[in-house]
Protein backbone atom coordinates (compact mmCIF):
# COMPACT_ATOMS: atom_id res chain seq x y z
CA UNK A 1 0.00 0.00 0.00
CA UNK A 2 1.30 3.34 -0.96
CA UNK A 3 2.20 5.92 1.88
CA UNK A 4 -0.24 8.52 0.36
CA UNK A 5 -2.93 5.91 0.17
CA UNK A 6 -2.37 5.18 3.77
CA UNK A 7 -2.56 8.59 4.92
CA UNK A 8 -5.78 9.06 2.53
CA UNK A 9 -7.33 5.95 4.22
CA UNK A 10 -6.08 6.83 8.05
CA UNK A 11 -7.83 10.76 7.09
CA UNK A 12 -11.10 9.69 6.14
CA UNK A 13 -11.06 7.12 8.76
CA UNK A 14 -10.89 9.88 11.42
CA UNK A 15 -13.26 12.34 9.48
CA UNK A 16 -15.58 9.28 9.71
CA UNK A 17 -14.95 8.85 13.36
CA UNK A 18 -15.43 12.32 14.26
CA UNK A 19 -18.49 12.91 12.26
CA UNK A 20 -20.34 9.95 14.02
CA UNK A 21 -19.33 10.64 17.43
CA UNK A 22 -21.02 13.91 16.61
CA UNK A 23 -24.12 12.55 15.37
CA UNK A 24 -24.60 10.80 19.00
CA UNK A 25 -27.23 12.02 20.90
CA UNK A 26 -25.50 14.10 23.85
CA UNK A 27 -27.16 11.64 26.52
CA UNK A 28 -28.54 12.34 29.90
CA UNK A 29 -27.17 12.74 33.67
CA UNK A 30 -26.08 9.50 32.86
CA UNK A 31 -23.98 9.28 30.39
CA UNK A 32 -24.32 8.66 26.21
CA UNK A 33 -25.99 5.86 24.88
CA UNK A 34 -29.14 5.10 23.03
CA UNK A 35 -31.34 6.24 25.68
CA UNK A 36 -28.66 8.81 27.89
CA UNK A 37 -29.09 7.03 30.83
CA UNK A 38 -25.70 5.05 31.20
CA UNK A 39 -25.96 4.39 34.63
CA UNK A 40 -29.74 2.91 34.62
CA UNK A 41 -28.44 0.24 31.82
CA UNK A 42 -25.21 -0.46 34.00
CA UNK A 43 -27.88 -0.87 37.30
CA UNK A 44 -30.57 -3.20 34.96
CA UNK A 45 -27.39 -5.35 34.34
CA UNK A 46 -26.04 -5.75 37.87
CA UNK A 47 -29.56 -6.50 39.06
CA UNK A 48 -29.54 -9.52 36.08
CA UNK A 49 -26.22 -10.73 37.01
CA UNK A 50 -27.50 -10.81 40.54
CA UNK A 51 -30.93 -12.74 39.69
CA UNK A 52 -28.93 -15.03 37.65
CA UNK A 53 -26.22 -15.66 39.96
CA UNK A 54 -28.88 -16.02 42.83
CA UNK A 55 -30.79 -18.69 40.32
CA UNK A 56 -27.61 -20.78 39.94
CA UNK A 57 -26.33 -20.96 43.47
CA UNK A 58 -30.15 -22.22 44.49
CA UNK A 59 -30.10 -20.75 48.32
CA UNK A 60 -31.68 -22.19 50.78
CA UNK A 61 -34.25 -20.37 53.52
CA UNK A 62 -31.65 -19.99 55.80
CA UNK A 63 -29.26 -18.23 53.33
CA UNK A 64 -31.60 -15.61 52.08
CA UNK A 65 -31.24 -13.27 55.02
CA UNK A 66 -27.03 -13.58 53.76
CA UNK A 67 -27.84 -12.90 50.23
CA UNK A 68 -29.90 -10.20 51.05
CA UNK A 69 -27.18 -8.70 53.26
CA UNK A 70 -24.56 -9.65 50.67
CA UNK A 71 -26.89 -7.35 47.52
CA UNK A 72 -26.98 -4.17 49.86
CA UNK A 73 -23.22 -4.54 50.55
CA UNK A 74 -22.55 -4.75 46.67
CA UNK A 75 -24.59 -1.67 45.60
CA UNK A 76 -22.30 1.51 44.99
CA UNK A 77 -22.42 4.29 47.26
CA UNK A 78 -24.62 6.94 45.99
CA UNK A 79 -22.64 9.59 47.04
CA UNK A 80 -19.21 8.67 45.19
CA UNK A 81 -19.10 10.98 42.45
CA UNK A 82 -15.99 12.43 40.31
CA UNK A 83 -15.53 16.24 40.97
CA UNK A 84 -16.56 18.68 38.08
CA UNK A 85 -13.87 18.86 35.46
CA UNK A 86 -14.32 22.39 36.24
CA UNK A 87 -13.47 22.37 39.77
CA UNK A 88 -10.38 19.72 39.01
CA UNK A 89 -9.14 22.44 36.34
CA UNK A 90 -9.18 25.32 39.08
CA UNK A 91 -6.90 23.30 41.36
CA UNK A 92 -3.10 23.35 41.15
CA UNK A 93 -0.75 20.12 40.37
CA UNK A 94 -0.40 19.28 43.82
CA UNK A 95 -3.64 19.89 45.38
CA UNK A 96 -4.86 18.06 42.11
CA UNK A 97 -2.91 15.23 43.10
CA UNK A 98 -4.07 15.41 46.55
CA UNK A 99 -7.46 15.17 45.22
CA UNK A 100 -6.74 12.26 43.36
CA UNK A 101 -5.42 10.59 46.11
CA UNK A 102 -8.05 11.06 48.45
CA UNK A 103 -10.23 9.49 45.83
CA UNK A 104 -8.45 6.48 45.51
CA UNK A 105 -8.63 6.21 49.40
CA UNK A 106 -12.27 6.34 49.05
CA UNK A 107 -12.03 3.81 46.31
CA UNK A 108 -10.06 1.21 48.18
CA UNK A 109 -12.29 1.82 51.41
CA UNK A 110 -15.14 1.03 49.35
CA UNK A 111 -13.66 -2.24 47.56
CA UNK A 112 -12.08 -3.39 50.99
CA UNK A 113 -15.89 -3.11 52.39
CA UNK A 114 -17.59 -5.26 49.01
CA UNK A 115 -14.07 -7.62 50.04
CA UNK A 116 -15.94 -8.17 53.39
CA UNK A 117 -19.32 -8.51 52.35
CA UNK A 118 -18.43 -11.56 49.35
CA UNK A 119 -16.42 -13.22 52.01
CA UNK A 120 -19.35 -13.12 54.80
CA UNK A 121 -21.68 -14.00 52.04
CA UNK A 122 -19.05 -16.62 50.76
CA UNK A 123 -18.79 -18.10 54.09
CA UNK A 124 -22.33 -19.26 54.27
CA UNK A 125 -22.48 -21.28 50.83
CA UNK A 126 -21.89 -24.74 50.90
CA UNK A 127 -19.17 -26.71 48.72
CA UNK A 128 -21.60 -27.35 45.31
CA UNK A 129 -22.53 -23.41 45.80
CA UNK A 130 -18.97 -22.21 46.45
CA UNK A 131 -17.83 -24.11 43.12
CA UNK A 132 -20.79 -21.94 41.38
CA UNK A 133 -19.96 -18.79 43.01
CA UNK A 134 -16.50 -19.29 42.07
CA UNK A 135 -17.34 -20.27 38.64
CA UNK A 136 -19.66 -17.15 37.94
CA UNK A 137 -17.69 -14.46 39.50
CA UNK A 138 -14.05 -15.65 37.52
CA UNK A 139 -15.86 -15.09 34.26
CA UNK A 140 -15.08 -11.28 35.10
CA UNK A 141 -10.69 -11.98 34.86
CA UNK A 142 -11.11 -14.27 31.84
CA UNK A 143 -9.36 -12.79 28.99
CA UNK A 144 -11.54 -12.67 25.78
CA UNK A 145 -11.58 -10.55 22.84
CA UNK A 146 -13.88 -7.20 23.08
CA UNK A 147 -16.02 -8.44 20.54
CA UNK A 148 -16.81 -12.37 22.07
CA UNK A 149 -20.09 -12.01 23.84
CA UNK A 150 -19.53 -13.87 27.92
CA UNK A 151 -20.71 -16.90 28.29
CA UNK A 152 -24.02 -17.74 29.45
Amino acid sequence: MKPIFKSALFGSLLYCLAAVSQAQPAGGPGGPGPDGNMRARMHEHMAQRASDLKTKLKLTAEQEGSWKTYMAEMKPPADMKRPARGEMEKLSTPERLDKMREMRKLHEAESDRRDGATRTFYATLNAEQKAVFDASTAERFQRRTPMEPRKP
